[in-house]
């Protein structure tokens, strides 16, 4: 699992642009789930072999009693129960602020690893200014820059050491394991454990109408025709006196580790709402990640016809970017049209492994080339030689020649299409990566 690192601070200290810089400035993965508020975004980042999640959190005040700030301060302590470290970010120029001695106290509390980064220190001399926020307690204090990329790596290298993370293994036995990891994803009280039941025939998972009634993600070992699944359900409870704990229940964090580790994901949709702005995020983690993905409408037996026509247009509009992948009405409580989506599973899962021989590969991509030519660019027509499979899970084909910097989107999209029918590949992503060979005569002089 990624480790997950959460950024506190009270507000205007520039926590959004020091997440921006350990995301490499991609924009918050998941945000506007029920019960988060748009102060609260999720991101992930890579230094070295190392990934990790990070939470951005709005301004914190650990005091407040009423109002925004009393919610927002909620999000911040629900990001920091997921966190595994903490980087409490305060602002060099302004100084030690009462606010900041309130959010060290609640930190030193709960004993969590903490880095203290003093940001904004850029032209400042460690030792002169940053002394005074020793004063605080939580250690030595980490001066830096978000706004010019100063001492980014090193605020990384500090989050990370006190968890000594193993080194990242390769995971090429996955395909062999005879496993599949299959993560039941989607938003609170869509039917995730309802499913997960009915599939199991057994109350394995607790099901009640309570969104979010956890923040974990439970592994449960299943076997269906033969074949061995780990289903992980992100929405279950192991004991139902957690329902009601003061901290909110749904984890987005356990959400993106569960589709992360999987194999192949189940979206699970709610037909009597439709496709809302969360089921796109979750949709658009999952594509990002690179995972197979079934869709999977629940509750289809609680709307009329138009309803459904309605449905069919809002996935075909706000998913448009899941046309590879199958999509089954259902009823996981009546047990209505399961059988299709385990078929969906099966073909995803084959897709997502499956092994493309180099010859075969390049063969398609003359033949497309033959049959349309990439678009010229300038003096420069692309030029396409040979092609061979890159990785797994999600299959990804590399194609090598010149010029291929030119490649447009669209183009790759029309070899995409030719490589899926060919190898008929259903319910994955399917990844182009074009590689120019360098000229040998490049700035050189006639």
């Amino acid at each position: 699992m990624k480790p997950v690192i959460a950024l506190v601070g009270r507000p205007n200290v520039g926590k959004s642009t020091v997440f921006n810089r350990l995301t490499k400035s991609r924009d918050a993965i998941v945000a506007d789930f029920a019960g988060l508020t748009r102060d609260r975004h999720y991101g992930t980042g890579k230094q070295g072999r190392h990934e990790y999640i990070v939470i951005d959190t709005g301004g914190f005040e650990p005091t407040a009693e009423s109002g925004i700030y009393m919610e927002m301060a909620k999000q911040t302590r629900q990001a920091v129960a997921e966190a595994d470290v903490v980087i409490f970010v305060v602002d060099a120029r302004a100084g030690v602020s009462a606010q900041d001695y309130d959010i060290a106290n609640y930190l030193r509390k709960l004993g969590k690893p903490t880095v203290l980064a003093a940001n904004k220190a850029e032209g400042m001399t460690d030792g002169v200014k940053l002394t005074e926020f020793y004063e605080l307690g939580l250690g030595d204090v980490h001066g830096m820059s978000a706004a010019h990329g100063q001492g980014i790596r090193d605020l990384v290298d500090l989050a990370l050491e006190p968890l000594n993370l193993p080194e990242p293994q390769e995971e090429d036995e996955e395909a062999d394991s005879g496993v599949i990891k299959l993560a039941v994803a989607g938003r609170p009280n869509v039917g995730k454990s309802t499913l997960i039941n009915t599939w199991l025939g057994e109350e394995r998972v607790v099901a009640f109408d309570q969104p979010g009634t956890t923040r974990d993600a439970i592994s449960i070992p299943f076997e269906r025709g033969g074949q061995r699944f780990e289903l992980i359900d992100t929405a279950g409870l192991r004991r139902k006196g957690k329902v009601f704990e003061a901290i909110e229940k749904f984890s987005v964090v356990k959400t993106l580790q569960a589709i992360e580790s999987a194999n192949v994901v189940l979206l699970l949709l709610d037909a009597t709402q439709g496709v809302t702005d969360q089921d796109a995020h979750i949709a658009g983690f999952i594509l990002d990640s690179g995972r197979a993905v079934v869709v999977a409408i629940n509750k289809w037996d609680a709307i009329d016809a138009y309803q459904r026509e309605m449905v069919k247009r809002s996935i075909e509009t706000r998913l448009a970017f899941l046309k590879f992948a199958d999509m089954h009405p259902i009823s996981a409580i009546k047990r209505q049209g399961l059988g299709p989506v385990w078929t969906s599973i099966a073909a995803a899962h084959r897709s997502a492994m499956v092994k493309m021989s180099t010859p075969v590969l390049t063969r398609l991509l003359l033949e497309a080339v033959q049959f349309q030519q990439p678009q010229r660019s300038g003096m420069y027509r692309p030029k396409l030689r040979y092609a061979h499979q890159g990785g797994m899970n999600p299959p990804i084909i590399v194609v090598h020649g010149n010029s291929l910097e030119h490649v447009t989107d669209a183009y790759k999209r029309f070899l995409e299409g030719r490589f899926r029918k060919e190898f008929k590949l259903t319910g994955t992503p399917l990844r182009i990566e074009m590689k120019t060979s360098k000229n040998p005569y490049a700035g050189k002089e006639e």
